[in-house]
């Protein structure tokens, strides 16, 4: 069980982590900005939760949780652009953490934090109940075959563990440039008690069928719509937050006709136990 919340189920995370293993080079530049930038801005894993004042020099600004922030150019971006907030990034491949940490130096930014391990394991492990003020999940692999889909991340067990670490009021935004995954986040999302989506837009859902509604023998981990959702309308999507730059990717995709999704949610100001 987790030693930052006990109540916290471990299991079904067995099978679901954060990241994907890829390779990847670490440059010279890189890997020279984590020796001299590491020791001042990474954070070891540890099983024990995290002092997030201590972890930024006492700084008592609103603590913004990124998980996946791949070569951290959107991450550095924010950061600059919200210097009255902390943010602590998560990920697990070195050539992102380097190029964030590159990043830091070279704009001189002093609110981020950086943690290189799962971000599953660090929620579980290092983040406290009700202690963040804001997460941000941009553009996770959305694991585009139907038979890959258990292995995404946004879960309904899995929300429910980021939802307990957020304070009362806090937000949770997250970005995907694939339409399904975006109906699977909203789905989920919507049917979570404790959050409350904060767009005014009515969609309906397009891309699940009859045929991905949950047979009656099968055994639910993972996400299922059920008969209810693929005909109803539901709270939907939010225009892209000015604090969110469109990356190089993202453009592109833009260009070529690509849709990319926004869902901002905030936490219900009772606490929730």
């Amino acid at each position: 069980m987790s030693k930052v919340d006990s109540a916290t189920p471990e299991k079904h995370f067995d099978r679901i982590r954060s990241f994907v293993l890829r390779a990847g080079r670490t440059t010279a530049g890189q890997q020279r900005a984590i020796e001299d930038l590491g020791p001042q801005f990474l954070i070891s894993f540890k099983e024990a939760p995290l002092d997030l004042v201590g972890a930024f020099g006492g700084s008592t600004k609103p603590k913004i949780l990124e998980i996946g922030f791949g070569m951290g150019e959107t991450t550095a971006k924010i950061a600059a652009l919200r210097s009255d907030d902390d943010f602590l990034g998560i990920e697990v491949h070195p050539p992102g953490v380097g190029a964030l940490l590159k990043l830091i130096g070279e704009n001189q930014l002093t609110n981020i934090r950086v943690i290189r391990h799962d971000a599953v394991e660090v929620l579980e492990r290092m983040i406290a109940p009700n202690s963040l003020d804001g997460i941000h999940i941009y553009f996770a692999d959305p694991w585009h075959k139907k038979r890959h889909h258990k292995r995404r991340l946004i879960q309904a067990e899995f929300v429910r563990l980021l939802v307990s670490r957020l304070k009362p009021g806090a937000y949770l935004h997250l970005a995907t440039d694939w339409h399904n995954y975006a109906e699977q986040m909203l789905l989920v999302l919507n049917a979570e008690p404790t959050l409350q989506n904060t767009s005014n837009d009515l969609v309906k859902i397009e891309t699940f069928d009859v045929s991905d509604i949950a047979r009656a023998d099968e055994v639910r981990n993972e996400f299922k719509p059920t008969l209810v959702q693929l005909t109803a309308q539901h709270a939907g999507y939010v225009q892209r937050p000015a604090y969110r730059p469109v990356t190089k990717f993202e453009n592109r995709g833009i260009k070529l006709g690509h849709g990319v999704w926004d869902l901002v949610y905030k936490k219900n100001e009772v606490n929730q136990k």
